[in-house]
């Protein structure tokens, strides 16, 4: 097979190089790599968890450092992370609960009066898929169903019990690596379906008759209109151009082409227009843990003006794109400036460089930032692959895929 830490030198450096574009297809290729990563590892006997998560967190923190700006990077790599704690969770609670099950008939073998039913081992494992969860209402509520409970069996003797303990033993072992590898194959088809599961709810919110106001260019939102449009929803887009690179323009011309009426507007005429508009819907770079939004550079500018006509923000977005940092810890790099040429070309404001003064220093300045940051208290709704929620739910979203251990990827040399 060939070298797994050859193919992740090339995507540090495709990474570092801007060769690789947009979260779904960083976060799929991310999650991919991981999982060959995981594949070729040789775990030790004892341990095993332990030792994986060290592996996956070295090669973790050489992509984050590779692109800090792409926040997927390292939600998938928590994620892995979290899967591989999860997994051994439930493994070691699995076989603790066939001994225990073990250990029980022997004790009550004989005894006919004992009639309580004891956990399987399966019931145990799914138990404690809950043990890496922050305590809730929700997992309060949440019981083991009494057909759960096995029967009482005899066992066999001493010799058998340890034959099973042996067993478990070599069983859990076998099994880590494979049933990580398992969930990160889910993880993968998550990633590669993401727009189509949010596209599903597109009816759900987009009516007859209604105007729709977007800004730049987004796959997830393309699909999303798209495929309210096949439900027979007869409605109206408004594409703001999203200067400097002028996406909309693109993005309007294909919606036209698949037979939505669309009308292109300057990113200034946002606030004129938005009184006519019914709902703005727009994708995001990144959904940070207090509910707040990365977004694509002006979108802060139509969240205002959404806030002030009452009109709602809708945000659609994958669950890949849920960051479990805060936009305050140094860890978030929030924005990153762009090449000065996609304002204006050399020749333009060649004049204004002033040679007398060092060495060429210029007396004008172009900044161009590629993202904007929207606070949570301006999001009506998030809709992602798994439903539509407020931005105040985001935080149980963030509880149930990413651990508390692994919000800083981070080598034990390092922390």
């Amino acid at each position: 097979m060939p070298d797994v830490h050859s193919f992740v030198n090339e995507f540090v450096i495709k990474l570092n190089k801007r060769q690789i574009e947009g979260s779904k297809t960083t976060a799929k290729l991310t999650a991919e790599l991981l999982r060959s990563f995981i594949s070729q590892q040789r775990l030790p006997h004892s341990n095993q968890a332990g030792a994986l998560i060290d592996a996956v967190k070295v090669v973790g923190e050489k992509l984050i450092a590779a692109k800090p700006v792409e926040l997927a990077v390292g939600n998938v790599v928590r994620r892995v992370l979290h899967i591989i704690r999860e997994e051994d969770l439930s493994l070691t609670n699995a076989a603790v609960g066939g001994l225990s099950l073990a250990s029980e008939s022997d004790d009550e073998d004989g005894n006919e009066e004992y009639d309580h039913p004891v956990l399987s081992a399966t019931a145990v494992a799914a138990a404690a898929r809950n043990a890496l969860r922050p305590p809730s209402l929700q997992t309060l509520l949440e019981d083991i169903p009494h057909s759960a409970a096995v029967p009482h069996t005899s066992s066999s003797g001493g010799d058998s019990e340890g034959k099973s303990k042996s067993a478990d033993k070599n069983s859990m072992t076998r099994k880590l690596k494979h049933n990580v590898i398992e969930a990160v194959n889910e993880l993968i088809q998550e990633i590669s379906t993401c727009h189509e599961q949010i596209a599903e709810q597109a009816v759900e919110h987009i009516h007859h008759n209604e105007v729709i106001l977007t800004l730049g260019s987004s796959q997830t939102v393309k699909e999303f209109l798209l495929a309210a449009k096949e439900k027979k929803r007869s409605f109206r887009v408004f594409v703001a151009e999203g200067a400097p690179r002028y996406q909309g323009h693109a993005f309007a011309k294909e919606l036209a082409a698949r037979g939505l009426q669309t009308t292109v507007i300057t990113d200034s005429a946002v606030f004129a227009m938005i009184s006519r508009v019914n709902m703005v819907i727009v994708g995001a770079h990144a959904v940070m843990a207090n509910g707040g939004v990365i977004a694509p550079v002006g979108l802060n500018m139509v969240s205002l003006a959404a806030k002030r006509h009452a009109v709602p923000f809708v945000v659609l977005a994958g669950v890949h794109k849920l960051c479990p940092l805060y936009p305050h810890n140094p860890e978030v790099l929030l924005n990153e400036l762009k090449s000065p040429s996609e304002l204006l070309d050399f020749g333009e404001f060649s004049d204004c460089l002033d040679f007398g003064i060092g060495n060429g220093s210029s007396l004008i300045h172009v900044v161009n930032p590629a993202f904007d940051y929207v606070p949570p208290d301006l999001v009506s709704l998030f809709i992602t692959d798994t439903g539509g929620h407020n931005p105040s739910y985001i935080y149980r979203l963030i509880a149930d895929f990413y651990s508390p251990d692994d919000l800083v990827v981070r080598r034990k040399s390092a922390s």
